[in-house]
């Protein structure tokens, strides 16, 4: 990297547009914290939420999901049904550089609720706004904060850029908008 981490994501961040919006400190007070940290960045979702319900009795299945499993939720707080999960959509749009691929892991705050932040790695090349999966584990309602920290994104140069990108295979999620279901 050569520079120290923090500075080298904000240099991404601002020069090749990596992460918009970006906020270059990390908020924290009376939130669940957001923003620039030591090696990543901690994405916020916003208040548009799809709750997974099973009143249907539907088989989940990825190569032919049911978007009626899902109930459409708008509010400042989400509340996540006992050993269910939500979907949801970060604010931020990210712009990975050939030479980088991240890892998204779930804040600690949330994990010591029982909730997990399941997030695949974002590809050399992908671009778009983030699906996130939470997951309450708990066999109680759970609550989920719109527009505060909900997960941690780190991020990892390689010496040189990768041969074949996520845009060089044109990805399914690429530059993907709103909250996206599984696709084949």
């Amino acid at each position: 990297m050569g520079l120290k981490a923090d500075n080298w994501i904000r240099k991404m961040a601002l020069e090749q547009n990596m992460i918009e919006p970006f906020v270059e400190n990390q908020v924290r007070e009376n939130v669940i914290s957001y923003g620039l940290s030591s090696y990543g960045y901690d994405v916020r979702c916003t208040d548009e939420f799809k709750i997974f319900t099973n009143v249907r009795s539907a088989v989940v299945d990825p190569k032919h999901f049911v978007p009626e499993s899902f109930v459409d939720f708008k509010g400042d707080v989400c509340i996540i049904p006992p050993n269910s999960f939500v979907l949801a959509q970060t604010v931020e749009y990210f712009r990975i550089p050939r030479n980088v691929i991240t890892m998204c892991i779930g804040k600690s705050t949330y994990a010591r609720c029982g909730l997990i932040v399941n997030v695949t790695p974002f590809e050399p090349e992908w671009e778009g706004y983030v699906t996130l999966e939470i997951s309450n584990t708990t066999p109680l309602p759970a609550k989920v904060y719109a527009y505060e920290g909900v997960a941690q994104v780190l991020f990892f140069e390689g010496d040189e850029p990768c041969d074949i990108t996520y845009a060089d295979r044109k990805g399914k999620y690429q530059k993907q908008k709103g909250i996206v279901l599984p696709r084949i």
